[in-house]
């Protein structure tokens, strides 16, 4: 998987699903209240993208409360999984999901609060200018390890945590691809579709590889579908869509979002710039806020 040029048409059925799964998000943080848990929350995202047509995931739902959202104790695939932990009042809570329809991939993340929580407001104003920072070094043409690196110096201006190093591949960004139709597509594998959990691994290999390895093997010649600071990510992003989330922490708090970034070969844009986490993801739910 190499360079990706998608059509005008194309790129707004990535945006159709794209706006639907933050749409479903803010649906289900609006309905929960004290008491639910994060497997009840993460089954509740799931059931609503499938009311609206959703068969297949890029990756299932998840649901991080608490200290969870910071990742605390977190350093393992399988304690990303939905925990039975319980939402209180005033506790942040992020949904992260990636629906596919027709083939058609996004993956969003959407940070909110039951109730008031004046700590993760002042993660939202730290978090608004990593989408500006991200665009600035993707247009520059920096590599995948500088774009890490400068939000890197970001987190650090700010005063707050790293949380993404912490996933999978430690990544900041990934690739999403339009997703061929495949056999047992609803098949899953660590939480993963099937091809998506397949590919990813498959690609993490290339990403250990440096640039000038991979020119010498014409099968390796390919960019690395990470932003990290892997040897991989020593070359630009390659075009097509790629899903930044940076994901930060102040104490027991933790914030982020995620939406697809369009790269071309002369140019870069975030395919949606009227979406939920923007406008009104600090304010707390009204059924719990009111519980």
């Amino acid at each position: 998987m190499t360079a990706s040029h998608y059509s005008h048409a194309e790129l707004g059925r990535f945006r159709e699903v794209q706006q639907l799964a933050y749409r479903c998000a803010v649906q289900v943080a609006d309905e929960l209240h004290p008491g639910v848990t994060e497997k009840e929350a993460a089954a509740a995202l799931g059931d609503a993208l499938r009311s609206h047509g959703v068969k297949q995931f890029f990756h299932q739902p998840f649901a991080w409360f608490g200290d969870r959202t910071g990742f605390a104790g977190i350093r393992q695939p399988l304690q990303f999984f939905p925990t039975d932990r319980r939402l209180e009042l005033g506790m942040p809570a992020i949904l992260d999901v990636a629906p596919v329809v027709d083939g058609y991939a996004a993956d969003i993340g959407y940070s909110f609060a039951c109730g008031e929580n004046p700590e993760l407001d002042r993660l939202v104003d730290d978090l608004e200018p990593f989408r500006a920072c991200i665009l600035e070094h993707v247009e520059r043409g920096d590599t995948l390890a500088e774009i890490y690196r400068s939000v890197e110096d970001l987190l650090a201006d700010l005063g707050v945590r790293n949380c993404h190093r912490h996933y999978p591949f430690g990544v900041l960004a990934h690739r999403v691809y339009h997703q061929p139709a495949v056999p047992l597509a609803q098949a899953r594998l660590l939480g993963f579709g099937l091809s998506a959990g397949g590919g990813l691994l498959a690609q993490s290999v290339v990403n250990r590889i440096p640039l000038r390895v991979r020119n010498l093997v014409s099968p390796l010649r390919q960019g690395s579908p990470f932003c990290n600071t892997g040897p991989g990510s020593d070359a630009p992003p390659e075009p097509g869509l790629w899903a930044f989330e940076p994901h930060i922490a102040r104490g027991d708090v933790g914030a982020k979002w995620e939406e697809l970034l369009v790269i071309e070969d002369k140019r870069a844009y975030w395919l949606d710039d009227d979406l939920p986490h923007v406008r009104r993801w600090h304010r707390a739910p009204p059924s719990a806020a009111n519980a």
